[in-house]
């Protein structure tokens, strides 16, 4: 006579998705820069206070797991790189060829610093968000099915 015991389920659970520690940085690091562009609306435009609007709207996607706003981010990411690489194009002045480094003034630390540096951290700092946008991790955290919809959950 043999007894049967129970056999533990080895069924896998649903794992619940978590959000990726390198897209809570860079969340954390869009919200700074909206925030900080809408303190600074006053001297700038309408239209950058619209986008700081947008990337606090984006940010409010990815936390409610929205397909959209994956889509939105790499969107966003991508045309950040190529922005930041075309800036030594579009910044390119004959007249201005002399003026020399660029001075950047932290406070008690002033630097001088070479615009080929400013544009090499832009463009590094782009790459990294459009590898944090594709990640595997990253694209785990949004729920799979397809929706366009940023409100509903």
């Amino acid at each position: 006579m043999t007894q049967e015991t129970p056999q533990p389920d080895n069924a896998p659970d649903a794992v619940k998705p978590h959000l990726p520690k390198r897209l809570i940085a860079l969340m954390l690091v869009y919200v700074i820069g909206s925030v900080t562009g809408l303190m600074l609306v006053q001297s700038m435009s309408e239209l950058s206070a619209m986008l700081c609007i947008l990337t606090l709207m984006l940010v409010l996607g990815i936390m409610g797991r929205q397909k959209a706003a994956l889509y939105l981010l790499r969107t966003y990411s991508l045309l950040q790189l190529v922005l930041y690489s075309m800036m030594p194009i579009i910044m390119y002045n004959p007249e201005n060829l002399d003026a020399g480094p660029t001075t950047m003034d932290f406070g008690l630390f002033q630097s001088v610093v070479p615009e080929w540096l400013i544009y090499s951290v832009f463009i590094a700092l782009a790459m990294l968000q459009v590898w944090i946008s594709f990640n595997s991790k990253v694209k785990a955290w949004f729920k799979p099915r397809v929706n366009f919809n940023i409100i509903a959950s």
